[in-house]
């Protein structure tokens, strides 16, 4: 009988047929490319969104949103021209306006025109605009429309804090910071590069004038010239004003010959930066509220240091939250004795270090010997009197009185000098009447504060200003990326400043307040 060799096998040699002919399967599928899902960018696709999906419950717009929601936007209400049932577009609600800047600012989004972007493609901007295209403009005049709308929302913002306990006013720490200005430096000139600028600025003005005449059509490029030449000239004419302010503060006739002002920010000032090297800037001051962290004040100053900036500070929180600070903590920037006796006389306490100035007497500029400075002259207390080197008495001349401070002057007698060994190293320059010694001392208000602030109290406060005070100024810079201003003109960056400290005191209250609730209650 014959046998197929279908019918039989050797043991093992079907898993070696099975073994070659997945071979030749998987050689086979190798050779055939993956089927995949094309991308197709030139199709058009109709879908259904429901915008209150576009964002989860718990997302920062919404908190901005509902925050905003409890304003009183009234002011805001009443500078809209166009009306319900008259003729013309409906303008952008407020709200949605101010909620805009405020999350943008929240991102580091300092530009209209960003924001329009993010309005077509951001599921946090179509959220809050309702998916509705706004136009960069609409954007940006809104931002530096209505100044005095801006400072009630900051009043009522705080009004709010306040009433929630995250606002005290016990303790305000308070510093400045210097921001750039939009200016560049290139743009300061002095007066006669001024001179020739406004030259030609006011004949581009005359001929759009002249050209108006001739030609009746008032195209909307042609209005957009106009406005950036009569702009240009306005800013010029500012800058020339700016330069005589300038002048008048500078001491020497070289300074005020050297004076410069900006054309394209006349106001801007140029200041020495924290980090080295001066730049057109702005100095802003920030008062914070030590309970919480939160900004109860903020201004902007073209001072290049902060002497005079404590009671304009003290004057926009009594403004702003209708109280005044029981305490304020400074550097020693704002420690001055004008400042000292003037929180003094208000009740305000003032913690602050204070660079204490050394005497001296300064005998070598005079002319004299350096062995005959104040230190070779000893005082006796018992009868307020100094004995010279030569072992002369000086007694009390008279007291003459400056800030915080009494200055006693003493001299020896009429022509005593005149007969001394000592004369011409000791007075050169003064034989005639003689030398004379200067003891300062404290007002009593100085001599309390220097006590005060030898005390281990006073010294643990000053220790927690670095950490409150500058705390904002870190995240304004960091977080929202404002080391230089958007705008130009002091009166657009004071209301940027205040969009920024609106900014930083809801993001701030989301955090304390509307996060919290959200993690407790859901809601």
């Amino acid at each position: 009988m014959k046998v197929s060799q279908s019918q039989f096998s050797i043991p093992g040699q079907e898993n070696e047929t099975l073994s070659q002919e997945t071979i030749a399967t998987e050689d086979k599928s190798k050779s055939i490319p993956p089927k995949l899902k094309p991308v197709d960018r030139r199709q058009m696709i109709l879908r259904s969104i429901e915008i209150e999906e576009l964002i989860p419950l718990d997302h920062e717009a919404r908190a901005i949103w509902e925050f905003v929601g409890r304003l009183d936007l009234t002011p805001y209400y009443g500078e809209i021209r166009s009306k319900e049932g008259a003729a013309g577009r409906s303008s952008f609600d407020p709200q949605l306006m101010i909620c805009l800047w405020i999350y943008a600012y929240s991102k580091g989004i300092a530009t209209a025109r960003e924001i329009a972007k993010l309005c077509e493609y951001d599921p946090a901007y179509q959220w809050l605009s309702g998916m509705d295209s706004i136009n960069h403009h609409s954007i940006s005049d809104f931002r530096i429309a209505h100044k005095e709308p801006l400072d009630k929302l900051l009043v009522e913002i705080l009004a709010i804090l306040s009433s929630e306990q995250l606002i005290t006013l016990e303790r305000v720490m308070h510093d400045g910071t210097k921001i750039k200005a939009k200016a560049s430096g290139k743009s300061f000139r002095r007066e006669k590069a001024l001179s020739e600028n406004l030259k030609i600025a006011q004949e581009h003005v005359a001929a759009i004038d002249e050209l108006q005449k001739e030609d009746e059509e008032n195209t909307r490029q042609r209005r957009a010239r106009e406005r950036v030449v009569r702009e240009r000239k306005e800013k010029l004419e500012k800058a020339f004003s700016e330069l005589e302010m300038l002048r008048k503060i500078k001491r020497t006739k070289v300074e005020k010959e050297e004076a410069r002002a900006s054309m394209t920010d006349p106001e801007a000032r140029i200041m020495k930066q924290n980090g080295g090297g001066f730049a057109p800037s702005y100095n802003v001051q920030i008062s914070t509220d030590s309970a919480n962290g939160l900004i109860v004040g903020i201004g902007v100053s073209q001072a290049g240091n902060d002497t005079h900036e404590l009671i304009p500070a003290v004057e926009r929180i009594k403004e702003k939250t209708g109280q005044t600070p029981k305490q304020m903590v400074t550097d020693s920037g704002f420690t001055t004795k004008a400042n000292i006796i003037e929180m003094s006389e208000r009740k305000i306490g003032l913690i602050g270090s204070i660079k204490e100035k050394t005497s001296t007497d300064n005998i070598e500029k005079r002319g004299g010997d350096s062995k005959f400075d104040l230190n070779a002259f000893s005082y006796n207390p018992e009868d307020d009197t100094y004995s010279c080197p030569a072992g002369e008495i000086m007694r009390l001349h008279h007291i003459g009185k400056s800030v915080g401070t009494f200055d006693h002057v003493y001299f020896t007698e009429k022509g005593t000098c005149r007969k001394c060994q000592f004369q011409a190293g000791c007075c050169p320059q003064n034989s005639l009447v003689g030398r004379s010694i200067h003891r300062k001392e404290d007002s009593p208000i100085m001599d309390a504060f220097r006590k005060k602030m030898k005390t281990q109290e006073a010294k643990d406060i000053y220790k927690k200003r670095a950490q409150v005070a500058e705390f904002p100024n870190a995240w304004i810079k960091e977080k929202i990326g404002l080391r230089q201003f958007s705008v130009a003109s002091l009166i657009k960056v004071e209301m940027e400043a205040v969009w920024v400290a609106i900014t930083y005191n809801i993001m701030r209250w989301i955090g304390y307040k509307w996060r919290s609730r959200w993690e407790t209650n859901g809601v």
